[in-house]
């Protein structure tokens, strides 16, 4: 498979574009007209400086208004396409895109157009360049890569070709598997766009919210099934338009982009195996089965307290690591691990972001085959090598520079508690609490697709809506993820002030903000732990006072509610289940616990009562200034 972008994907001088694009692995590169345009670099010195890149030059793109023009506006389309083919045997590429014309002038039927492009192949074989017609969603008489198609096969020339690009097929609402029946050397070229669905002028959609194969709502890997059927055996490129890519990190950018590349290919064979599919092989996505454990990096000053509040939270200190200054705690299904240990990674978190979740580990089937699966789309090996007589754990760079650690769910949790713990006399009853139900993770808002990417491909995964949470300082945008037993929350901060943009800041960039966990009883979870010494998130009493006229709950049942800081919240149209949630008080720089009950299928975060949590939090903490990044 031979992976390509288009350099108007991101953002950048030419001369970053391609560096970017070469250390992400791609093959080639689209030229972007404007880009070149703005550029000083001459032709032949930007093939030099591609091709010292390691890469080729897919495509030069696009020419524009070319097909069915009245004179004179004919013959000066095709002296502008002499010029473009001058530019491009400098460059060295042999093919262009010609994007279906919107000129107001331009005329219709399809013979016409057809003989266009015959007359137009001639000249490019003349000089052995190739002509790839698209067909723009939004064209004036050709808007159909059907009807692109049929002009290409009139035009019955071997320098004319048909590029497709699924924005514009699906964009439209065109059933992919139309292509399957186009030859598939008739096929010069095709270009990748996801997209989420906004109902908007298409135009303006496509100049604006595209993404990356498997950031969107579109169907990709059923089009990339039919351009596979087809036996189209050319590049595969990215032609991504998107305001927040064209101003994000380039690498990153690149990085994602080849990443959906390979993941969507994957995606391919693994739904239609009998397709010749270019790819080395590696294993599938992972299915969760359970958070094995979450890990703390503090320092000994701050890890009593931290402890103390596990205590309240009914957890047992059952185990010491056998050659780290690490102890764990559990209770249920739930392991958290507090780390103090003054060298290695663990260390560098703490130094770096404060008390923080430095490590989660994941029970998979396959450990090493998960970790395989992530280096294969680019995720970094990461974690310090294991001492004498621990367990190898492989681990992969996650949210924020934190490791996500793999382990075997069918060898069984004794493994890594015996082997690496030593057992500790531990006292408590617990309060209910049986498992980790999800994880929030807060970011930039400009890496949330980045890392929806990498959870949704690496493990076998499906992603919610993307919401938008009112902050009393802002809005957070949220995007929900699920690989079996895994839940994340993943959460843009797009200001400073809101609570989410603080903790950023505060902790210098570190991942997790808070962790839920899952009772069955949050009523008698919520008692135990207040007599624990548990301090609940105290949430006003106009809440409850809404809460009576939202929802057809007994007097009773509020004032229950009321007593133990509960939130409430209802599906109401879909499973009709029930969400109840309960809140620590804000520690370290923002960092705080939920336990939540699910009834009757609800699978939801509580969206509705996020608003009304922020105010509680704001409430407790203390303005602080804004650290200098």
């Amino acid at each position: 498979m031979k992976t390509s972008i288009a350099t108007v994907c991101i953002a950048g001088t030419l001369e970053e574009k391609l560096a970017a694009i070469a250390a992400a692995g791609f093959d080639g590169v689209e030229i972007f007209e404007q880009d070149f345009i703005a550029s000083d670099i001459g032709p032949a010195e930007l093939g030099r400086m591609v091709r010292d890149h390691g890469l080729a030059i897919t495509l030069f793109q696009p020419f524009r208004d070319f097909e069915g023009l009245p004179e004179p506006l004919r013959s000066r389309a095709f002296a502008r396409a002499r010029r473009k083919f001058d530019i491009m045997a400098e460059m060295g590429t042999d093919l262009i895109l010609v994007c279906s014309s919107v000129h107001p002038a331009s005329m219709g039927g399809i013979d016409r157009l057809a003989a266009d492009f015959a007359e137009l192949g001639a000249i490019a074989a003349e000089r052995g360049l190739r002509v790839g017609y698209e067909a723009l969603a939004w064209g004036r008489h050709i808007n159909d890569h059907r009807d692109a198609w049929e002009v290409v096969r009139r035009a019955d020339h071997p320098a004319v070709g048909l590029i497709l690009d699924s924005f514009h097929t699906l964009g439209r609402g065109i059933d992919p598997d139309t292509i399957r029946s186009i030859p598939g050397d008739r096929i010069f070229f095709v270009q990748l766009a996801d997209a989420p669905r906004i109902p908007m002028d298409l135009l303006y959609w496509s100049r604006h919210f595209r993404n990356m194969p498997g950031e969107g709502d579109l169907d990709v890997t059923g089009f990339m099934r039919a351009v596979a059927a087809t036996g189209y055996a050319g590049p595969l490129s990215l032609e991504i338009f998107n305001d927040e890519f064209r101003a994000g990190l380039p690498r990153l950018v690149a990085l994602d982009g080849h990443r959906a590349l390979v993941a969507l290919m994957d995606e391919v064979r693994r739904a239609e195996p009998a397709l010749d599919v270019d790819l080395p092989a590696f294993p599938a996505p992972a299915t969760v089965e359970r958070v094995e454990f979450v890990e703390f990096a503090t320092s000994e000053a701050e890890a009593p307290a931290l402890a103390a509040l596990l205590m309240t939270l009914g957890f047992a200190e059952t185990g010491h690591h056998r050659s780290k200054p690490v102890r764990r705690f559990a209770q249920g299904g739930v392991n958290v691990l507090i780390n103090t240990a003054t060298k290695g990674f663990a260390h560098a978190a703490f130094v770096n972001h404060g008390t923080c979740v430095s490590e989660i580990a994941l029970a998979v089937p396959d450990a090493r085959a998960a970790h395989a699966r992530g280096v294969a789309l680019g995720a970094e090996p990461f974690g310090d090598p294991p001492g004498p007589g621990e367990m190898a754990i492989p681990g992969l760079r996650g949210v924020g520079g934190s490791l996500l650690r793999l382990v075997d769910a069918g060898s069984g949790e004794a493994d890594l508690w015996d082997v690496d713990f030593r057992p500790v006399a531990s006292v408590g009853e617990g309060a209910g609490l049986k498992a980790i139900d999800h994880i929030a993770q807060t970011m930039r808002y400009d890496e949330m697709l980045s890392w929806t990417l990498f959870y949704t491909t690496l493990f076998s995964a499906e992603k919610a809506p993307m919401l938008d949470v009112a902050d009393p300082d802002g809005l957070v945008r949220s995007q929900a993820v699920q690989a079996g037993a895994l839940r994340v929350t993943l959460n843009g901060a797009q200001g400073q002030r809101t609570l989410a943009g603080q903790f950023f800041a505060q902790t210098f960039g570190a991942a997790t903000q808070h962790i839920a966990l899952a009772t069955d009883d949050i009523m008698a979870t919520a008692d135990r732990l207040e007599a624990l010494g548990f301090q609940a998130l105290p949430i006003g009493a106009n809440y409850y006072d809404d809460l009576a006229a939202r929802f057809d709950l007994s007097a009773g049942h509020i004032d229950a509610l009321r007593a133990r800081n509960l939130l409430y919240d209802r599906d109401e149209t879909g499973s009709g289940g029930e969400f109840l949630q309960l809140y620590s008080r804000p520690f370290g720089d923002g960092m705080f616990f939920e336990i939540v009950e699910r009834r009757g299928g609800y699978a939801g975060y509580g969206a509705a009562n996020a608003p009304f949590r922020l105010a509680a939090q704001r409430r407790l903490m203390r303005p602080v200034d804004m650290p200098q990044r």
